[in-house]
């Protein structure tokens, strides 16, 4: 009996896949997959990011695109790995059009998971490297014109006698990065944004704002943070990183400017989106509309009897300026998730009298613990030493498909819950309602399933233990009075200002609002993946919905997510719109069906 190398494993495998798939023998590709098997593909063969489970589904998407994709060049990636029985890769391959890098792994010399990108367009590659411009134009010439003349006739120009081929509403972090990537692949792009300024999106929020991701996890596309910056980067730093990264990006980026209506024009394959350019009325005429106003919709504000007698302040948290002007007044915070409990610190630190009113469960994990334990092996200084990237990590963990993520989750939230037992202890024994996710999957679960839930803790749950937060759960909000709030056991609750930290709805809320409900509608709900637990309702997926891939709407997008996922996937997305301007064929395979319209 021979035995290979873990290298020499997946050389053999990979030798036999390519040969399979330039025979079209498709019956031989699936002999090289286990029973259990997974293949998750971000564009590279179905112009789409979409998951196969199980041979059927990988046997139906072959046959409709191996003639159009014609992968070729299969090459193992540095060298592969065996742990626990499963023996694991980097690989790069070629489609017809575009290069890729993928990562496999094996079980017994079977595929149990294959994950397949796009890295770059073979005939239209991004101008770095060897390939970065030149910038200086030596020689004599009375027709020069220099960059910043350029910079303003672009700027003169775009939107008014040229039209952008793509328009991007919302210009956080998620459209500017979006809007970079498009740049860099000279897909002429308009980001329109509400607010005077880049970043403003984040100065604007509660004062003691500040990232609960660390800043392994965080960068921008092209320029990451350097080596000095924090590790949790305060709101209003993250706002001037992100006017300088929109500037020096070269970004045609349309400040105070508000998307009023927009339309699509099957016929000529074109948007007509009305906006207000600081008391200017403009037209624009883009190919691609892209919705980046971030992953929640609208504001939910939940309508309580008596709200219009109250004689005090009400607010949802995204409106929610900060302490200051509450010290000493009595406030009510409707919500128990991330918003709720800094909201709440930050008034105990103003000498607020502040009561959370927690409605239903959280999931709560200590920042250090998650960072340490869950982020630790992919995002942090230690992995980076070991040199796993940024770039590296979001591929390890898209090549993780969703079905099995709780199985790799499940272990280390146990261990978060072993770690910590006494802090969980403290939290219930003041009243505090916890889980760990319907199935004990953890935080990373529940942010993809319902993006609310769930707190990472630094600091307010000590003060929630202590008393010095007041706590009610398991009760809401019965009615509203002019200085008070009747709770549903019948108790009532002094109050200045009601703060509701009750989350956001569906991004296609954003659709609903710009186009019209037709069209919301038409491409349903965005965000979950059907997992038929709580405010994630099934049929299974498999995928996000709608999240940076085509819709049921033609021409339209949506880009949002944190800081790790808009970076990731505003890459697939952008390859998806170069493609499409440059005439491609971009067949979709998979094409989600609409199963919720909200």
């Amino acid at each position: 009996m021979t035995t290979h190398t873990p290298t020499q494993e997946v050389q053999l495998w990979l030798a036999d896949f390519e040969n399979a798939l330039e025979q079209r023998d498709i019956a031989s590709v699936l002999t090289l997959f286990g029973e259990e098997c997974y293949w998750r593909d971000l564009v590279a063969f179905t112009w789409n990011l979409k998951t196969l489970e199980g041979k059927d589904a990988i046997q139906s998407m072959l046959n409709a695109t191996l003639d159009q994709i014609r992968p070729t060049n299969w090459q193992i990636d540095g060298e592969a790995t065996e742990s626990d029985g499963v023996t694991e890769a980097w690989f790069t391959f070629e489609t017809a059009v575009a290069r890729g890098k993928g990562l496999v792994r094996l079980k017994n010399g079977q595929c149990w998971t294959l994950l397949t990108t796009m890295k770059e367009l073979k005939d239209y590659p991004e101008p770095s490297g060897l390939r970065r411009p030149m910038g200086a134009q030596h020689g004599a010439s009375k027709t020069r014109e220099t960059w910043l003349e350029a910079r303003e006739r672009e700027e003169e120009t775009l939107g008014y006698r040229e039209q952008p081929y793509c328009v991007v509403v919302g210009g956080g972090q998620g459209g500017i990065g979006l809007a970079a990537r498009l740049r860099q692949m000279n897909v002429p792009t308009i980001v329109l944004d509400k607010h005077p300024r880049p970043g403003d999106a984040w100065r604007n929020r509660y004062k003691s704002l500040c990232l609960h991701d660390p800043v392994w996890y965080d960068h921008m596309p092209y320029i990451p943070f350097p080596d000095n910056w924090p590790v949790f980067a305060p709101k209003d730093k993250i706002g001037d990183w992100l006017e300088m990264y929109t500037k020096v990006m070269e970004l045609n980026y349309w400040s105070s400017t508000v998307c009023e209506s927009a339309s699509y024009d099957e016929a000529s394959g074109e948007w007509t989106v009305n906006v207000n350019r600081d008391g200017e009325r403009v037209t624009l005429r883009p190919k691609q509309l892209v919705l980046a106003t971030g992953m929640s919709g609208m504001p939910n504000v939940p309508q309580f009897p008596g709200a219009e007698t109250f004689e005090g302040e009400q607010q949802h948290s995204s409106q929610h300026p900060g302490p200051d002007a509450y010290r000493g007044k009595k406030v009510v915070v409707v919500g128990a998730n991330n918003s709720a409990h800094d909201i709440c610190a930050a008034l105990w630190e103003n000498d607020a009298d502040v009561t959370m009113l927690q409605r239903s469960s959280t999931h709560v994990v200590k920042s250090d613990s998650l960072m340490e334990i869950a982020l630790g092996p992919l995002y942090s200084e230690e992995a980076v030493s070991q040199g796993i990237t940024h770039d590296k990590a979001d591929l390890i963990f898209a090549s993780i498909p969703y079905k099995l993520l709780p199985d790799f989750q499940r272990p280390l939230f146990n261990q978060i819950r072993e770690r910590d037992a006494e802090f969980y202890k403290r939290l219930e024994d003041a009243g505090f309602m916890l889980d760990f996710g319907d199935d004990d999957s953890g935080l990373f679960l529940k942010y993809l399933r319902r993006a609310s839930g769930y707190y990472i803790d630094v600091g307010a749950c000590d003060l929630i233990a202590d008393g010095e937060i007041k706590l009610r759960s398991g009760v809401s909000i019965e009615h509203i009075n002019p200085r008070s709030v009747t709770l549903t056991d019948g108790t009532e609750l002094p109050a200045d200002l009601i703060i509701y930290a009750t989350g956001y709805g569906s991004m296609n809320g954003w659709a609903a609002r710009i186009i019209s409900q037709e069209v919301a509608d038409k491409v349903g709900k965005c965000w979950g993946m059907g997992s038929d637990t709580t405010k994630d309702p099934g049929p299974w997926e498999g995928e996000l919905r709608n999240m940076w891939k085509p819709t049921q709407q033609e021409a339209l997008w949506f880009h949002g997510g944190n800081l790790h996922q808009s970076r990731h996937y505003s890459q697939y997305l952008a390859l998806q719109l170069k493609a499409r301007m440059e005439g491609i064929a971009t067949p979709v395979y998979g094409l989600q069906d609409v199963h919720h319209l909200a």
